[in-house]
C-alpha cells in the first residue's frame, strides 16, 4: 500500500506540494501580469488601464520579476520591428534554437540595458515617482516576497518556493515564447511565429504567438474554436469592473 503511516511523512510531502503550488502559482500570476499589462496594454495599446489597477499591476511584477516595464516594452516593441531578422534581439532563427531557448534572459538583458533602444522604442512609457522611488529597486521586490514566503512557509520552503517560481518564469515560459514560438508549432496566419495551444494554457495565452503577430493591437490572443486564451478571461472580468478599457479589435481566422 501507498499509505505512509508515519505521520512527519505526510507532513513533509503535504507541505512539499504546497510550496510547488505557490511557486507555479507566482509563476502564472507572473505570466498574465505579463501579458495583460506589460504586452497587451503598454506595448501594444490593446487595453487602457485604470490608474489603480496600473499600480497594482507594477506591484505584482515588482515583486515576481522585478522587470523594467519601459525596458520590457522597449525591447518587445524592437522584437516586432525586426521579427526573425537583423535587429531582432531573440530570435532562434538568427542565434539558433538553444541559445535562446536556454539564454534568453542573456539575450533580453542584453538589449535592455541598451540606453538607446529604450529611448527610441519606449519613449510613451513615463519614468515616474514610482519607478524613480521603489520600482527602481529592481529585486527589492522579490526579496520581499521572498521573506514573505519565509515567513508563511518556513526558510528553507519559502528560499525553494521563490527559486522554482524564478527558474519557471525565467527560464521555461518566457524562452518557450520566444524560442519555440519563433521556431516550430502550428500557424493560422503567415509569419514566422508559431502557436502552442497547449502552451498557451501556461503562458498567459502567450504562446499563441503566431496569432499575436498577425494582429499584434488585438486584446484577445485566441482565433481558433481549440485555442484558449487565459489571460482574456481576465480581462473581460477587468472589464466588467471598470477597470480596463479595450482598444483594440478582437481577431478572426482568415
Amino acid at each position: 500500500m501507498l499509505y505512509c503511516r508515519d505521520p512527519r511523512g505526510r507532513f513533509a510531502l503535504t507541505h512539499a506540494f504546497v510550496v510547488l503550488f505557490v511557486a507555479v502559482g507566482l509563476t502564472e500570476i507572473a505570466a498574465i501580469a505579463t501579458s495583460i499589462y506589460l504586452h497587451r496594454a503598454l506595448a501594444h495599446h490593446a487595453l487602457r488601464v485604470h490608474p489603480a489597477l496600473d499600480v497594482f499591476f507594477r506591484v505584482v511584477l515588482w515583486v515576481t520579476t522585478g522587470q523594467n516595464r519601459r525596458e520590457w516594452v522597449a525591447v518587445h516593441r524592437k522584437h516586432h520591428t525586426f521579427t526573425d531578422r537583423a535587429g531582432d534581439p531573440h530570435s532562434p532563427r538568427l542565434l539558433g534554437f538553444w541559445r535562446v531557448q536556454i539564454l534568453n534572459v542573456y539575450y533580453y538583458m542584453k538589449e535592455a540595458k541598451n540606453p538607446e533602444t529604450v529611448a527610441r522604442y519606449a519613449p510613451d512609457i513615463e519614468y515616474d515617482r514610482l519607478d524613480r522611488f521603489l520600482f527602481s529597486w529592481a529585486w527589492s521586490g522579490s526579496i520581499a516576497l521572498t521573506v514573505l514566503l519565509c515567513a508563511v512557509l518556513g526558510f528553507w520552503a519559502g528560499i525553494v518556493a521563490m527559486l522554482t517560481h524564478a527558474i519557471l518564469y525565467v527560464f521555461v515560459l518566457a524562452p518557450l515564447i520566444n524560442g519555440l514560438g519563433h521556431w516550430h508549432g502550428t500557424q493560422n496566419f503567415d509569419n514566422t511565429a508559431y502557436n502552442w495551444r497547449v502552451l498557451s494554457w501556461f503562458t498567459g495565452g502567450e504562446s499563441l504567438h503566431n496569432n499575436h503577430h498577425a494582429h499584434p493591437r488585438a486584446p484577445k490572443f485566441s482565433v481558433g474554436r481549440w485555442e484558449f486564451d487565459p489571460s482574456w478571461l481576465v480581462i473581460r472580468v477587468l472589464v466588467a469592473s471598470r477597470l480596463i478599457v479595450i482598444l483594440g479589435a478582437t481577431t478572426k481566422l482568415p
